[in-house]
């Protein structure tokens, strides 16, 4: 059902986001879904996008589940008496890689996200790579890729409390709210007030942006933007998305 949608609403919003994207210069992809109604815009859905950051969401939903499961605890400490729980702040508040890339170690490495998106069902996203691989090959990025249509299934899920506990689904939604980055992207021409759980994703050529944003009549709306093989400055990127989650925004506010 949720496939279907985002065909049948594509020809119908490609025009204005694709109006939005030609600044981007370069490739981009976005789908935007009200969780409670089902309405859909997406501009190159279903196409490969390399998530950078953005693949720390799957890995620490993918490590909340090995909490919920009791095979660590949040306040367990990990390396230098750091406990789970900042661990995970670190890298999806923080986008810290060291950090990411303990929780991958701490799982057995990407294998076990890759599972845990496959018991959710989810087939377009792909997390193979370390952040210290990607570090050493610039083309390890394009390993961990996804499509806008999956990373907003993957929002939709989490939204709905699929693969996670009550309390994992909320502390990660409560991090994702007080991120410091990426202010300019889906936040940036939002009205002040709107809340957005999101997550950002950065490299030299590519600028991401995925979240859930509560509308004012309550409903919530998944969103993810990807910018790649981009030669636009970073400003231009972000302004790209801001403006598409405006877009969207506005399309799903209209009376």
């Amino acid at each position: 059902m949720f496939i279907a949608l985002l065909f049948l609403a594509a020809a119908m919003v490609s025009d204005p986001f694709s109006e939005i994207a030609r600044d981007a210069q370069g490739k981009v992809g976005a789908a935007a879904l009200n969780l409670r109604t089902g309405e859909t815009l997406s501009l190159n859905a279903d196409q490969l996008f390399p998530m950078q950051d953005v693949y720390k969401l799957p890995i620490a939903m993918a490590m909340l589940d090995l909490v919920d499961q009791g095979k660590f605890q949040l306040d367990q400490p990990q390396g230098a008496d750091m406990p789970l729980r900042d661990v995970i702040r670190y890298a999806v508040s923080e986008n810290d890689g060291t950090a990411s890339d303990v929780l991958l170690r701490l799982m057995g490495g990407p294998y076990h996200v890759q599972h845990y998106l496959k018991d959710l069902g989810i087939v377009e996203m792909r997390v193979v790579s370390t952040e210290a691989e990607m570090a050493r090959e610039d083309r390890q990025q394009y390993r961990n890729w996804a499509t806008p249509r999956g990373a907003v299934q993957l929002l939709r899920l989490f939204n709905e409390g699929k693969g996670l506990s009550p309390a994992s689904r909320d502390y990660l939604r409560e991090l994702m709210t007080k991120t410091g980055t990426g202010p300019n992207r889906i936040k940036g021409l939002l009205p002040p007030d709107a809340v957005v759980a999101h997550k950002t994703g950065t490299s030299g050529s590519a600028t991401n942006d995925i979240g859930l944003i509560t509308l004012p009549n309550g409903d919530v709306m998944a969103l993810a933007v990807f910018v790649a093989d981009s030669t636009a400055v970073t400003d231009t990127r972000e302004r790209v998305i801001a403006q598409i989650a405006r877009a969207a925004f506005d399309i799903a506010t209209k009376p």
